[in-house]
């Protein structure tokens, strides 16, 4: 089988798989599983080891339980907390881009965000965010080993990926940027936590897709990807209608999974990056995820689905205009020649 159609049933079937195992084991935010299975296999390269599984999940402890610590301090100093925060947004994104750490970066950037906002409402709330993360992560890891042997990678390539890092002036001003992408919405998420808390996820998808995106890309990227993702999630869910059980929720999302992958890995042609394809399968997710779980608690999916979205396009239409107004000061401080620098340009 050719590597590129490898790549591609290797991603789709760890997605469906993980998604399976979690709504069938009934995991707390089942659909974390699938969304992490998705950023850690869309790197082609072997599954890590369960030594590396053991390591990721003790960092994914302790960069989250940053934020459990937050959760006094956002109650009683919340001016304090609040930049306490904002300085935590930005030394993550430095670790994503200064240092190639891309999902340590993420677990920290969750940590500072997600989980104190989910602490806001209650305690408990954030500790089963917390487990709910760490049992998506390791189930995917899991599929992975199970799916890995089908569809490996070629003996020459199959060494682990890292992403490369920026330098320190690029990854400074990268860092900048995605901390003011994702701290409007976490100040939000503060105010009303239940109706704002998955919007935060969104938000984090965006300053992490923002920071590899050129200005003049940005709307299609990061606009287009949601609107794309918000129509095959409403697909997706009437698609599911028809016959709505695991199985064929499995089977759907295997479906669905080989489009993007093939899309991703230029499988099938497509005009868009990869990190296109991976937010519009990770978004769809998010809006999908809540809709079942909304079903399943007898709630008005359609109206909770449309709030929901809204929500998605505004965070999105303020990242596309955050990096615009950025990139054009970064303009017009350069020497005063209005050109940009050969690494911001080439971003």
């Amino acid at each position: 089988m050719p590597i590129g159609a490898r790549r591609t049933f290797r991603l789709s079937s760890v997605v469906a798989l993980s998604l399976a195992f979690a709504y069938g084991l009934g995991m707390p935010l089942p659909f974390l599983a699938p969304l992490f299975a998705a950023l850690l296999t869309a790197t082609p390269a072997p599954p890590m080891g369960l030594k590396d599984l053991l390591g990721l999940i003790l960092v994914v402890i302790i960069t989250l339980s940053v934020g459990l610590l937050l959760i006094p301090a956002l109650r009683n100093y919340p001016l304090s907390a609040v930049l306490m925060i904002a300085t935590g947004l930005y030394l993550s994104t430095l670790v994503t881009v200064g240092l190639g750490k891309g999902l340590i970066g993420t677990f920290l950037t969750i940590g500072f965000t997600l989980i104190p906002a989910a602490g806001l409402v209650d305690y408990s709330l954030a500790v089963a965010v917390m487990q709910a993360l760490l049992f998506g992560v390791g189930l995917a890891v899991i599929c992975q080993w199970i799916v890995y042997p089908l569809y490996p990678e070629e003996p020459v390539t199959a060494s682990r990926i890292r992403s490369p890092a920026a330098g320190a002036g690029e990854s400074g001003w990268i860092a900048l940027r995605a901390t003011l992408i994702v701290l409007p919405p976490v100040l939000m998420a503060f105010s009303h936590p239940s109706l704002y808390l998955q919007t935060i996820m969104k938000s984090v998808l965006l300053a992490q897709q923002g920071s590899v995106v050129s200005v003049r890309s940005a709307g299609r990227e990061l606009l287009g990807s949601t609107f794309l993702a918000g129509c095959f999630a409403i697909l997706f869910w009437f698609a599911l209608k028809i016959w709505p059980n695991l199985w064929m929720f499995f089977l759907w999302m295997l479906l669905f999974g080989i489009y993007y992958a093939g899309k991703l890995y230029g499988v099938i042609a497509s005009r868009f990056a990869p990190s296109f394809w991976l937010n519009v399968v990770v978004t769809m997710l998010i809006l999908l995820g809540p809709a079942v779980q909304d079903s399943a608690a007898g709630k008005d999916v359609y109206k909770a689905f449309a709030v929901r979205f809204s929500l998605y396009v505004a965070v999105t239409l303020y990242a596309w205009a955050a990096i615009v107004a950025l990139e054009r000061l970064r303009v017009s401080r350069h020497d005063g020649t209005g050109t940009l620098q050969p690494a911001a340009e080439a971003r």
